[in-house]
Formats: C-alpha cells, structure tokens, sequence
C-alpha cells in the first residue's frame, strides 16, 4: 500500500520542555550541588513575587559527615543564596519560612539552613504577555453553553475562564 499523506503517521510528537532541555540541564544542577534541575525551575514559587529576581540559588553545599562505623550520613545541606545587600537583609528573616516550602517540595528535609550571599542577582529580561482580544457575544454564549452542565460552580467558573482565555489568544474569525 502507498503511504499517502493522509495515511502516514506524523513522527513528531509533543514534549515537555524538561525532558528536551533536562538532559543538559542537570549535570549543570549536579555541578552546584542539586540532584536534579526540579528546584530551579520551581524557584520562582518558591520565593514568590517579592524576591523572584532578587534571590538567586546559588549552590547546596552538602556536609561529609559520618557516623561511628564509618557509613555517611544523611545530613541537611546548605543553600548559598545571592541578593544583593539590602534585598538580604530582609531575607534574612524570611530564609525559615523558604527553607520549609523548599522542604517540602522536595519531600524530605534536604535542606538545613540557607546561608545569604552578597552578591548581586543576575537580571532576567522581563517578558509581558501579549493583550488579549475582547470575545465577541456569540464566543461568551459558546462557552457558557459548553460548560452549563457542570454542576460544580467553582469547577464551571474555572472552566469558563480558561475557555475565554484560550479563545481570546487566538485571531479573531470573521464567521
């Protein structure tokens, strides 16, 4: 049989961005002392809107401690952290708190305290979404049709605002 183009399978697939650019990124992650790239790309929600940009991880330094037979032990590491002066000084009080949210996002206690560095955070462009469209009338009632079955109203409204979000980064049709 001929292999048309409507009978051919596509070979191309979609994938998540980790498992394109993991590879490489986690021998850069192992290099400064995280077992894998996951509290990097989390940082940001991590720290949150306040220090995103302001503080930095920087490297986990483990210990190389042993016990009385001479096996390692599990210790909780050190967070070395960049921010610049002043950003640090406010930290400082805050590191607790971010020491348990990384915690348990790790899901163990891999991290013991966080040691503040001064140094100067790189600076990340800032990227701004794009304004999205206003919906026309018929797209609003499109939507509320296709979700007034939900019985959930916390669910229905979660729905219906995706939906308006999705359709308004799209170009609008002139149907």
């Amino acid at each position: 049989m001929k292999a048309t183009a409507q009978n051919r399978v596509s070979r191309r697939s979609s994938h998540q961005l980790n498992e394109l650019i993991g590879k490489t990124m986690h021998p850069v992650a192992r290099k400064r002392g995280f077992a894998s790239a996951d509290l990097l790309t989390a940082w940001p929600e991590l720290v949150g809107k306040k220090y995103h940009g302001k503080v930095q991880p920087g490297r986990l330094v483990w210990p190389r401690a042993k016990s009385s037979d001479g096996e390692p032990v599990a210790e909780p590491a050190t967070l070395l952290v960049h921010a610049d002066g002043s950003t640090a000084l406010f930290f400082t009080h805050e590191a607790p708190q971010l020491r348990d949210r990384i915690n348990a996002f790790l899901g163990w206690n891999a991290v013991g305290r966080i040691k503040v560095v001064q140094r100067p955070a790189l600076r990340t462009k800032k990227i701004t979404p794009k304004p999205l469209r206003k919906l026309s009338e018929i797209e609003n009632r499109r939507i509320e049709q296709k979700v007034a079955a939900v019985s959930d109203e916390r669910l229905k409204n979660a729905l219906e605002k995706l939906g308006k979000n999705l359709i308004a980064r799209t170009p609008a049709s002139n149907s």
